[in-house]
């Protein structure tokens, strides 16, 4: 078991591989993707592939296992507050986010400290915001968690313009638990590798993240 769950790890550099046809769509101005694929339907683990375009050519750098949401991939505009699903299409990443003061990222970086929380009371006007200080609201979850689950993520721009109340909320890329835990609608990966992915964002490439 330890075995296959190493190589289901293993980050892929420079590899030949036929880019996706979710990439041919993309506006000509992005050079990094993230695509994430679940395993089958209704599934908590998926596959996650990161893409960069040099001319016209895609090219996969990573290709990892991932988590998702425990009810798995929810259907185009079917995303809803507390279903326990991974909103999919086509979001761009960013900022990134943690513990440290800053970390090695080319996005741009926000430190999560003790009072800066998350908003995902739908009846709150910061619904879907990220609130320093105490939330005018009932629900919210805090950045600085105690466990690691958020020492390292990325927040990917899900339901931000317009915010659609109840529609979904506070959805990241960030450490996972275990390789076989899944997340309330996020998108997690083994810390390793989210540092690598961390390193390799940029955002002057205008990075989205394809989730389908």
């Amino acid at each position: 078991m330890k075995i296959i769950l190493v190589l289901s790890l293993l980050a892929l550099s420079g590899c030949s591989t036929i880019a996706p046809q979710a990439l041919q769509g993309l506006d000509g101005s992005i050079s990094q993707a993230i695509l994430v694929h679940p395993i089958k339907q209704n599934y908590n683990q998926a596959q996650l592939s990161a893409w960069q375009k040099e001319g016209n050519k895609w090219h996969r750098l990573y290709f990892v296992s991932a988590v998702i949401g425990r009810n798995g991939l929810a259907s185009a505009g079917g995303k809803k507050e507390g279903d326990g699903k991974t909103p999919s299409g086509t979001y761009p990443l960013g900022p990134a986010f943690g513990y440290a003061s800053s970390i090695d990222t080319g996005l741009s970086y926000r430190q999560a400290t003790d009072i800066d929380f998350w908003v995902d009371d739908a009846r709150s006007m910061q619904y879907n915001h990220w609130v320093h200080g105490t939330p005018a609201a009932s629900s919210f979850e805090k950045m600085k968690r105690c466990d690691n689950l958020y020492e390292y993520g990325i927040v990917i721009g899900y339901n931000t313009n317009p915010i659609i109340p109840g529609a979904g909320s506070a959805i990241f890329m960030h450490v996972w638990r275990r390789y076989n835990s899944s997340t309330a609608g996020c998108v997690a990966i083994n810390e390793r590798y989210l540092r690598k992915i961390l390193h390799w964002l940029d955002q002057r490439y205008q990075p989205v993240i394809i989730l389908e």
